[in-house]
């Protein structure tokens, strides 16, 4: 299950994501914003986050403007390790190395023909699981620093 928002900034956006995940049959809960009015990105970041950490989504895909607001937002809530990613390498990257679970995109920033394909590499990269990734990710956390 994949939680999905944006702000104003990224709402043209996810709409297109929206289409890629309905056309790709990945199930998903859209948390807003409804419209292109002006809207708080925290707002937003924070119920994708809330999802992800209750258990009820698994990954989850975030927009804004430029992506940079909403991937601060997100990342300061421990355990969401969100990657603002404007091309594919970054976003099979984020995933191999970092196991990152939540996708900044910038609706500004990025078209909706790359914007699914970062979001498609995104979503079918696993997390590789070497020692030394998992362990850069345990200071991230803090689980070893």
């Amino acid at each position: 299950m994949i939680a999905i928002a944006c702000d104003h900034g990224g709402y043209d956006l996810k709409l297109e994501i929206i289409r890629y995940l309905k056309d790709e049959n990945i199930e998903y809960i859209d948390l807003g914003c409804e419209g292109r009015d002006a809207v708080d990105y925290p707002v937003y970041a924070r119920k994708v986050t809330d999802a992800i950490k209750s258990g009820t989504c698994e990954k989850g895909i975030l927009i804004c403007g430029t992506g940079i607001g909403i991937s601060i937002a997100a990342n300061k809530v421990p355990g969401i390790r969100a990657a603002l990613c404007t091309d594919c390498f970054c976003a099979e990257a984020t995933r191999q190395h970092n196991n990152a679970n939540v996708l900044a995109l910038g609706g500004r920033v990025v078209g909706p023909g790359l914007a699914v394909k970062i979001a498609d590499t995104f979503l079918h990269t696993e997390f590789s699981g070497a020692e030394r990734h998992q362990r850069r990710i345990d200071l991230i956390e803090g689980d070893k620093a």
